[in-house]
């Protein structure tokens, strides 16, 4: 029962989203010609991006429920954390107050909008001029753009690695083509 339940979860996944390619972050985008803080900002949500991608590609449900000790998060709710990060990242490039708003979004859910919003969130900060715009806002508290970078997106970049370890600990490591130093995946 258990592996016809697995079995039609994974052809549901296949079904709703199609190839994961057609998600953003498969590969890291071509890198930009001229070197700006707009540029350098957007790699590293990038690089967020596709850490994140292949972190939780092809996750199970058996990888979804594993958690290391009972204090701590479960893979899942480490995803739900990255989403609240990515809502932030997202939120400060579009100018938009961050609010807490329970969503009961699944995994796939989840996954499809943290790499759209970080997709969204590159695409503006590399065609800026001045990032310093793009202040993390909540209320009436606006944060500079340097908490983006030790806050939210290095917080997202260390819970990637830990859903790494937590899916090799169920036996299910990523993909050994994705190449990290490159930001591609051999053929």
């Amino acid at each position: 029962m258990r592996r016809t339940l697995f079995v039609l979860l994974n052809l549901f996944v296949a079904f709703s989203f199609g190839q994961e390619n057609e998600l953003p972050y498969y590969e890291v985008p071509d890198y930009p010609e001229e070197f700006t803080a707009g540029t350098m900002a957007a790699r590293m949500v990038d690089a967020l991006g596709f850490r994140f991608y292949w972190a939780t590609d092809s996750l199970t449900p058996k990888d979804l429920a594993y958690k290391a000790n009972e204090e701590g998060r479960s893979t899942e709710e480490t995803i739900k954390h990255i989403y609240d990060l990515s809502k932030i990242i997202v939120n400060s490039t579009l100018k938009q107050s961050n609010s807490r708003a329970n969503e009961d979004l699944s995994y796939i859910e989840l996954r499809a909008k943290i790499l759209n919003n970080l997709k969204t969130a590159a695409d503006i900060l590399r065609d800026s001029d001045d990032i310093s715009q793009y202040k993390i806002i909540f209320g009436d508290q606006e944060i500079p753009f340097w908490n983006q970078i030790n806050g939210p997106i290095a917080d997202a970049i260390w819970h990637c690695g830990q859903i790494v370890i937590y899916r090799r600990t169920t036996g299910n490591p990523i993909n050994p083509n994705v190449n990290q130093f490159t930001g591609k995946v051999k053929s």
